[in-house]
């Protein structure tokens, strides 16, 4: 197999010097209200990787983004907390074959953390790409919760632009008695103004 980014022989996706030089995670930190929203790229940076998603290269790309960044924040993370943790993602509606947001929700496995697979699903599967936050807020993603109650947990999501979608997915969970410790994507898209 060679590296997708230099072509050099790699055993993995990305080759050891591709992933110290190009898609080193630094972790950023938004807040939307009161959430905090965590990030491990810049949108910017990683973007033509990021577009892969609905393609078939797309799996191995947000895997491996998911491994390099998501694994070694939870392993910090559980190391200092030793309260049972839930991951819940946003939409794992299976789009072209996969779900990205399972892939990033599954490389956070670890002692005391579960994972709610598919029990934060949008009812309005309105496409926010591109589209301007004043029709993010009149097309709301209609959010139904199916999973445990009263817990603890951290939300999940590939991308953070308006922060929209993550609030309308904490007002749901809060409903359900799901304490929003914070959430985590994979970029966070920075705009100019």
């Amino acid at each position: 197999m060679r590296c997708i980014s230099c072509h050099k022989l790699s055993v993995s996706t990305f080759c050891k010097t591709c992933q110290n030089n190009l898609l080193k995670p630094s972790v950023t930190k938004r807040t939307f209200g009161s959430l905090e929203v965590y990030s491990f790229f810049n949108y910017q940076h990683i973007e033509d990787l990021l577009l892969t998603k609905h393609t078939p290269q797309g799996y191995q790309l947000y895997r491996a983004l998911a491994r390099l960044s998501f694994p070694p924040f939870m392993k910090k993370f559980m190391e200092n907390d030793p309260r049972e943790i839930y991951i819940i993602g946003i939409d794992e509606n299976v789009k072209s074959g996969y779900s990205h947001v399972a892939l990033l929700t599954h490389e956070m496995r670890h002692k005391g953390v579960y994972i709610e697979h598919a029990k934060l699903m949008a009812t309005n599967s309105v496409n926010y790409s591109g589209k301007p936050l004043q029709f993010r807020l009149e097309n709301p993603r209609e959010f139904i919760y199916s999973g445990k109650k009263n817990i603890e947990a951290i939300l999940v999501d590939d991308i953070v632009t308006t922060g929209t979608t993550l609030k309308e997915a904490e007002q749901v969970l809060k409903q359900s008695g799901v304490e929003v410790l914070f959430a985590l994507t994979l970029a966070t898209v920075i705009q100019v103004e």
